[in-house]
């Protein structure tokens, strides 16, 4: 009996070389795993696996280290932006990047990420903002939503007590050190494409020395917000977006 031949193997979907493939720990529903994605394999595209340093901080960005392949450091609460400075005064020919989230960045490290950008630091921050202190038990964050509930909001973040929600990615370019300031989403494939292409112009900015370069994500974070991932999803479309609309904010990058 002859033998068919067998189809040849392709394959259609490989993870980046920069990723460790390791099994995400992460809630479902939960975009960090796709911006980790993104993250990759922009990094891989631009031949900066091996020169790559990550900062990490505190909160669910610190697992970062766990599935980008890269050299890391772990900072002190909210001190990324410091300590990515000092890495990259440092060592100047590295690609250095931080990965933060909003309770991190945009509370405890305000100072450090402000700072940093209007020095025009040579380094990249990846901002991921889900409007609430994830890992620490749900407390209210400095992008919580008016009305949202929160651990320290059971009745909603209030304007009179608590004040607006920042919008970190407009105060980032008001700064003159920022070379590239965007904020984009990774809930629809759409969106996934667009945040790919920040990404890239991000990673341009400082291969080319030009300032710095902030990038902010929106993300979805079902089990504080009490939702189903498919509920979470939705909700950074139909309600963050109206906060925190999508966009470039500052390109000065050539």
């Amino acid at each position: 009996m002859s033998s068919q031949p067998q189809a040849e193997e392709r394959v259609a979907f490989a993870l980046p070389l920069t990723m460790s493939g390791a099994s995400t720990h992460f809630c479902p529903g939960c975009h960090h795993g796709i911006i980790h994605r993104l993250m990759g394999e922009c990094l891989e595209q631009n031949g900066l696996g091996e020169s790559a340093i990550c900062v990490g901080s505190v909160g669910c960005s610190v697992f970062i280290y766990n599935y980008i392949d890269v050299d890391a450091v772990e900072a002190p609460h909210g001190r990324a932006p410091a300590v990515a400075t000092g890495v990259k005064r440092a060592l100047p020919d590295r690609f250095v990047f931080g990965y933060q989230g909003d309770g991190d960045l945009a509370a405890i490290g305000f100072s450090e990420i402000m700072h940093c950008a209007n020095r025009g630091e040579d380094v990249t921050i990846i901002f991921v903002n889900n409007t609430v202190f994830g890992m620490t038990g749900g407390q209210m964050a400095p992008t919580t939503l008016l009305g949202q509930n929160t651990t320290t909001s059971p009745k909603g973040r209030d304007m009179d007590k608590d004040g607006a929600p920042l919008n970190m990615s407009e105060l980032i370019a008001s700064l003159d050190g920022t070379a590239y300031s965007s904020r984009v989403a990774v809930n629809t494939i759409k969106n996934i494409k667009q945040a790919k292409k920040a990404l890239k112009k991000a990673y341009r900015a400082q291969n080319q020395k030009q300032g710095f370069s902030f990038i902010e994500f929106l993300s979805a974070c079902p089990t504080n917000w009490k939702m189903t991932p498919l509920q979470a999803n939705e909700h950074v479309g139909t309600t963050l977006m109206q906060r925190f609309p999508l966009g470039v904010f500052r390109d000065t990058v050539e």
